[in-house]
């Protein structure tokens, strides 16, 4: 054990359980030797320690499940490395299905473990049951079956990633406490502990369940809070071998892996137990909560259905240890947007094990490179608004989090608690004519509205619930008439001064010396030419430019932007995502609609396409922007927030005799996918270029920007994938995303998202083909093309352009 503090290092890492030691190891490896790591206890205490160790490659997110799928094969290499055991046994895992919406739920994941590379196989349940011989399996419909699975003994592989990082050159002080970050033009520049301070150029919150009480020394948020979590263990029970995969019973709420000749029994209950409200001490090391059956109750209860011989086994210990959960159930990953040079690894929900080794190598390339080399953004700490760090909102969200674990992901699912936090102006009167509402960076927004008196509830399901005939009726308003979107949870942005057109020359992909009153679509580029952000950018004058961008973007944009302006440079970016509501007015009538409210002229040579004017809509002043994001005639009315009321009541008085509808969410999408239009986070992202997503229009390469030189070399060398747009030939299946595409029978790839296309009569989707050989528009209509939907596969044809377009002049006419 190291003794004499330094007082300077390259790096140091707060906490030594298995994620900050798998940090240190990683940043050895990329030649970081100065690195060190401070425990407030003793390696592996806090969470790490009383883990169940289960680790499962299989996530909805591409490089999610390479980041775990490199987990184990570093856990099943460093034995030999180190010298030191892992307890890690590549052992396999089934989960089991009792309802057949579970079973649909496996054949999906099946088909997603082919488009991502990961071996599985749906089996039925007198297979599952040879596999698993203690399992009761009559009242079974099916398993899957993933043998890449595995386990581990958390502190065996926690001790193996501190020694490895210790040959790398890294120290490790335990019973260090860190009491203060050091901060220098706010940038973290050191540490304070009680052992004495180190000054560093990085500093990384590994802290585990502290690490909200790490980050708030800084003024970092950090969203996570603990729950109790348990699980027992019994004493040696026949037919349970050493070899016996882990099992999921996720129905039943419940997982069990073998140790020592008995059982572990663990899960998530519906609705989990807070825990350390106050705060948690710093000594709380190889500790455990108090036993809670009651708690417990429902977990053994579907134990014995699952596994009869429970019912005699002894129980050996029962543990019950605090983790901690984030609010949307994935961990946090990266560089704090408020303070530079301050990274966080912290809130792993219960997959700390599994996650850890991948994401000790993620977060280490980003600290070395200055930059994610890869696309983090499910996980990326840049996600979350600065009220998911509240302590009432964390204490309400987590619970619920925790059940989420083994509930089925529903297509279309929301989360419940902790809402509302931040309102439409128009939120009351959406409400009184039903909406139903959906959240996204904390806005409620209308995802469809229920008609007739008919409750504005979502029934969830793999099929048509009430929502579908009502959102295809808000679709076709939008097609055949107009339709009202509320929008305003749209992220808005005001760049000003004298280097403002500069700035963004070189920060996106499209040319932005433009005339005032010009929109212009444009990327966001990292370095690989990959996706930070798409947006529109309207000149409002020779210094200011109007940034809007999608909803759940304003942290990243923020920061993106605001770490790649100069500091020299003389201009400022705003966040005015609060000063706007917005309505889209969308549909063939909106020019009339619109006409009879403003004296300003919507003629089509006086208000071209991707154009804006400041108008007025009754007593208000407006900015409206040409653009649309449905495929039809239309205008964004960016109205603000003290006339939001006045403009919504006029639009909706004057649009009566137009059949004017409130059209929600679910509208959009469905719109927007018939057009092809892509989303950033879900069909675009850091990964892939304009290229690859079919938008080089939205690129000029005659000016240096971000990415540039990526997106030449790659027109030179050709596509490795191409995102496509989807339309099934059977009109009766419903796409939800994530679904497997293939190709001449070949898995090619996976669906990003999809909705149904009221206008086109079927499910449409946009997802990426890829070919190692290159994908070029003759590979794309030389392929037949089928895509599985809960195992049963359906042709599909492939679209390079829109197949929605009878009309498209009325766009800009």
């Amino acid at each position: 054990m190291e003794k004499d503090l330094p007082t300077q290092a390259r790096a140091v890492i707060i906490g030594g359980g298995i994620v900050g030691c798998s940090v240190a190891y990683h940043l050895t490896k990329l030649g970081w030797n100065d690195v060190v790591v401070l425990e407030q206890g003793r390696l592996s205490g806090g969470t790490t320690w009383h883990a169940a160790g289960l680790v499962g490659q299989l996530r909805s997110h591409h490089n999610m499940t390479r980041l775990i799928q490199y987990s184990t094969e570093l856990y099943g290499a460093l034995e030999a490395e180190t010298g030191l055991a892992t307890g890690w046994k590549r052992c396999g895992s089934l989960t089991v299905a009792r309802t057949q919406d579970r079973m649909i739920l496996l054949r999906r994941t099946a088909a997603l473990a082919r488009a991502f590379g990961v071996e599985a196989e749906v089996i039925t349940p007198e297979d599952a049951g040879r596999k698993w011989p203690v399992m009761r399996t009559d009242d079974l419909i099916g398993a899957i079956w993933l043998p890449g699975d595995g386990k581990a003994n958390p502190t065996d592989l926690t001790q193996a990633l501190a020694r490895g990082a210790r040959t790398g050159g890294a120290r490790i002080f335990e019973k260090t406490r860190v009491t203060g970050i050091t901060v220098e033009n706010g940038t973290a520049a050191g540490v304070r502990t009680d052992a004495g301070d180190v000054a560093c150029d990085v500093v990384v919150n590994c802290a585990g369940q502290w690490a909200r009480q790490v980050g708030r020394l800084c003024n970092v948020a950090v969203p996570l809070h603990s729950c109790e979590h348990m699980y027992i263990v019994t004493r040696e029970i026949d037919g349970v071998t050493p070899d016996l995969p882990v099992m999921r019973d996720p129905d039943g709420y419940v997982y069990f892996k073998e140790e020592v000749g008995g059982l572990v029994l663990g899960g998530f209950e519906p609705q989990a137990k807070p825990w350390g409200m106050d705060g948690i001490p710093a000594d709380f090391e190889f500790t455990l909560l108090p036993d809670d059956w009651d708690q417990f109750e429902i977990l053994m209860e579907n134990g014995l259905i699952r596994v009869p011989a429970l019912e005699h086994a002894e129980v050996r210990q029962f543990i019950n240890g605090p983790e901690s959960f984030t609010p949307d159930n994935n961990f946090i990953l990266g560089e704090a947007p408020e303070l530079r040079h301050f990274f966080v690894a912290a809130g792993f929900n219960s997959m700390g094990i599994s996650a850890a080794g991948g994401a000790g190598r993620a977060l280490a390339a980003w600290i070395v490179e200055g930059a994610p080399t890869e696309d983090l953004w499910p996980v990326d700490i840049r996600r979350f608004a600065g009220f998911e760090g509240d302590d009432a909102f964390l204490k309400e969200r987590v619970p619920e989090v925790l059940g989420l674990h083994y509930m089925i992901p529903w297509p279309l699912r929301e989360l419940e608690t902790a809402r509302p936090v931040r309102r439409s102006p128009v939120y009351d009167r959406l409400r009184a004519k039903g909406a139903c509402f959906g959240s996204k960076m904390g806005w409620e927004r209308a995802n469809w509205f229920a008609t007739g008196g008919a409750p504005a509830t979502m029934e969830y399901s793999w099929g048509r619930g009430t929502w579908f005939d009502r959102a295809a009726e808000e679709h076709r308003a939008a097609r055949e008439a107009v339709a009202v979107f509320d929008q305003t949870s749209f992220s808005k942005f005001l760049l000003q001064g004298r280097d403002a057109e500069g700035i963004l020359r070189r920060l996106c992909a499209n040319d932005m010396a433009v005339e005032p009153g010009r929109v212009v679509y444009t990327g966001l580029l990292n370095e690989r030419g990959g996706y930070e952000s798409d947006l529109t950018v309207t000149r409002l004058s020779g210094d200011a430019y109007f940034i809007v961008s999608g909803s759940a973007q304003t942290t990243r944009d923020v920061d993106w932007m605001g770490r790649n302006i100069p500091p020299e440079a003389r201009a400022s970016l705003t966040d005015v995502t609060s000063d706007y509501a917005v309505f889209g007015v969308m549909g063939p009538s909106a020019r009339a609609l619109l006409t009879r409210l403003t004296g300003a002229d919507l003629g089509n040579e006086a208000f071209p396409f991707a154009t804006m004017r400041n108008i007025g809509i009754g007593r208000a002043p407006v900015r409206a922007l040409r653009v649309t994001y449905v495929g039809e005639l239309g205008w964004e009315l960016y109205v603000p927030v003290e006339s939001a009321l006045s403009v919504y009541d006029d639009l909706v008085d004057a649009g009566r005799d137009f059949g004017l509808r409130d059209a929600g969410y679910y509208a959009l999408d469905s719109l927007r996918l018939e057009k092809g239009y892509r989303a950033w986070g879900r069909d675009i992202g850091p990964d892939c270029t304009p290229l690859d997503a079919g938008l080089a229009f939205a690129v000029c390469l005659d000016k240096p920007f971000t990415g540039r030189e990526a997106l030449v070399r790659q027109r030179q060398q050709g596509l490795t994938q191409r995102l496509v747009q989807f339309v099934l030939a059977d009109p009766e299946p419903l796409l939800f995303g994530g679904e497997l595409i293939l190709r001449d029978g070949r898995s090619v790839g996976e669906v990003t998202s999809a909705a149904y296309g009221h206008t086109l009569g079927a499910s449409v989707a946009l997802g990426w083909v890829r070919n190692a050989g290159g994908v070029d528009r003759a590979y794309i209509e030389a392929g037949t093309y089928e895509l599985d939907v809960g195992g049963e596969r359906f042709v599909a044809t492939a679209h390079l352009r829109s197949p929605y377009d009878p009309k498209s002049a009325r766009i800009r006419a």
